[in-house]
């Protein structure tokens, strides 16, 4: 389809939710109690349900949870009968400014800025209808500070979408990681990251997306992954000194820093810089896991971006490479859980289908780690990561009302996330089974 052609279909799709402006706004606490009562609902912490679960909403916050909560004069109460009530989903990396496409670089190359942002509106809106009420945006690929504009419009109730943590573009070095390499150079074909080849420019870099409205800083640590003898082979991108500036700097501007890293050496010197998150994570050295339990540094294993990638490569070649390092990454997965690795839930959706990422709890928990654990790594640690800990991630009183539930046990049968029948964020319904028209829905 044209690239014009395409803008028109997404631009007025997008104009769908303008109607329900006043509607997707915040509630205020003048409005009523809202009380949800369910078969269940999931205590995080202990990795428990409770039966039978009531909560309390008031305004946007969690006014009590329990098996029955007072119910104020005027208080609509909601029954989801049989499902589980739980907290809504967190995906510690997503990109949103990324669609399906046979080439991911050719699609930030072919499609304008506010094309892609539109785009973006709309993946956000199928993330927040799949249960994911928190996302950290993990680099726009090109777009810049575009998705400062969708953070914002999210955050004011013009659109509806999940809280985010954004980065703005991805940090990397010249020739590294998206630098748009294999297209004809006399062409200068801009990469999808923004350039730091030194210490100073680095921190001059980070200072630049902060100011431009950056919550987080991503950067690339590792360039073009390879399978060479059964092991993953790829070059770092930063030393340990240079990330541990990149660092003190996010830390003074109060921020912290993730990487996008698949293997060693780069993956230790991340470590000891002290970084957040180890995004991807596909080899460990015992060194960087015992570095990475003792700081508390979250590895985000993305199994789900592999797993698509395996399955829909273009020729059996490709399918033969995408499937080696899918392997691969689920046995050092196995490794990694029995080591204690911290772990947070992130995805990395976008070149495949948003809405689908709930597939990642699937994965983690097929390839070694306990149901309860997934879920605790998603809630607890994800909520964390963003820098929301003590708001969103528990069923409590005083925490957002972002608020989900599901069609079966997820401790039981972990892809009861995958089947996601309510959906409340902070405060207002964006979709529901019962009789009623969700506030924020889509007509």
């Amino acid at each position: 389809m044209p690239a014009r052609a395409r803008l028109s279909i997404l631009f007025f799709a997008a104009l769908l939710p303008l109607s329900l402006l006043a509607q997707t706004a915040p509630q205020s606490p003048a409005q009523p109690p809202i009380v949800l009562h369910a078969a269940h609902f999931l205590n995080v912490e202990k990795g428990t349900l409770v039966s039978p679960g009531e909560i309390l909403i008031k305004g946007n916050r969690i006014a009590a949870v329990g098996t029955t909560v007072p119910h104020p004069p005027g208080a609509r109460v909601i029954d989801l009968g049989p499902l589980t009530l739980m907290p809504g989903l967190i995906d510690a990396h997503v990109h949103l400014f990324l669609h399906p496409a046979p080439d991911e670089n050719l699609q930030t190359v072919d499609e304008s800025v506010p094309e892609r942002t539109i785009t973006a509106t709309l993946q956000a809106r199928d993330d927040l209808l799949a249960g994911f009420t928190a996302e950290r945006d993990m680099g726009t690929e090109g777009a810049g500070s575009a998705d400062t504009a969708v953070r914002d419009a999210i955050n004011s109730g013009e659109i509806p979408g999940p809280r985010l943590r954004i980065t703005g573009n991805a940090i990397s070095i010249t020739g590294g990681h998206e630098d748009a390499l294999g297209f004809n150079p006399a062409l200068h074909i801009p990469g999808n990251a923004t350039y730091a080849d030194s210490t100073d420019q680095l921190i001059h870099v980070i200072r630049t997306q902060v100011k431009q409205g950056a919550d987080m800083i991503k950067i690339y640590q590792t360039g073009h992954d390879r399978m060479v003898n059964g092991m993953l082979v790829a070059p770092y991108q930063y030393t340990e000194a240079q990330l541990a500036a990149a660092v003190a700097e996010a830390h003074r501007l109060g921020t912290k820093v993730g990487v996008h890293c698949t293997t060693e050496p780069a993956a230790l010197y991340a470590a000891q810089a002290g970084v957040a998150s180890i995004d991807h994570a596909l080899y460990l050295s015992a060194e960087t896991e015992a570095l990475m339990k003792q700081k508390q540094i979250y590895a985000v294993p993305t199994l789900t971006i592999f797993e698509y990638f395996a399955s829909h490569a273009p020729n059996a070649a490709a399918a033969a490479r995408e499937q080696a390092f899918f392997d691969f990454h689920t046995a050092q997965f196995r490794k990694q859980v029995a080591a204690g690795v911290p772990m947070a839930v992130g995805s990395d959706v976008g070149p495949f289908p948003h809405g689908t990422q709930a597939r990642e709890f699937v994965l983690m928990n097929k390839y070694g780690m306990p149901a309860a654990d997934v879920l605790r790594a998603d809630l607890i640690n994800g909520a964390r990561l963003l820098m929301w800990q003590d708001q969103i991630g528990q069923l409590k009183p005083g925490f957002y009302a972002d608020i989900i539930a599901v069609d079966g046990d997820p401790l039981a049968d972990i892809s009861a996330v995958t089947r996601v029948r309510f959906v409340m964020k902070n405060g207002v319904i964006y979709k529901s089974q019962d009789n009623t028209q969700p506030e924020g829905a889509l007509p």
